[in-house]
């Protein structure tokens, strides 16, 4: 009995042992855009987009993503500076709802956005035969409120 007791102590040790590597894995591998967004969704045409200062310095990049199954894009803005460490971090989204000759674009929006140590999103909206907008900041405020943003501010990828 003595043998058993041991080999099921030494079983759940390797189990927890297990799980509390596998978080380190899934933050690793959710910080592909692939990984945040999630399964089905691939990036389109112009996805990615730098997140800098004025001055030029890179903080990160914002991506957008579509999945043709469901009809859904997301957006998301990943760390390149200050990785591990929580800065304003945000991504954002806006899709046309409807539109409708002489009238203006309806929209949606959706943000993400507070202090994130790796990235911002998923952010996601339906898009499906529509012209989309996206965006993403990194702030960080430890260095004399450098804001980096980046993102495309015209419609595009529409269908």
């Amino acid at each position: 009995m003595r043998g058993t007791t041991t080999k099921i102590l030494l079983a759940a040790a390797l189990s927890v042992g297990g799980v509390m590597a596998n978080p380190a894995h899934a933050v690793a591998s959710a910080s592909s855009p692939e990984g945040v967004c999630g399964s089905g969704f691939h990036r389109v045409a112009d996805s990615k987009r730098a997140v800098k200062t004025s001055g030029g310095d890179l903080f990160g990049y914002v991506y957008l993503l579509y999945n043709r199954k469901t009809g859904y894009n997301c957006v998301t803005t990943i760390k390149t500076s200050y990785v591990g460490t929580a800065t304003y971090t945000s991504a954002t989204l806006i899709t046309q709802t409807r539109r409708i000759k002489d009238e203006p674009v309806q929209v949606a929006k959706k943000t993400d956005g507070r202090k994130y140590k790796y990235y911002a999103g998923p952010v996601k909206l339906y898009g499906k035969g529509v012209c989309v907008k996206y965006s993403g900041t990194i702030w960080d405020t430890r260095r004399d409120a450098a804001i980096a943003t980046g993102g495309r501010n015209s419609w595009g990828n529409c269908g």
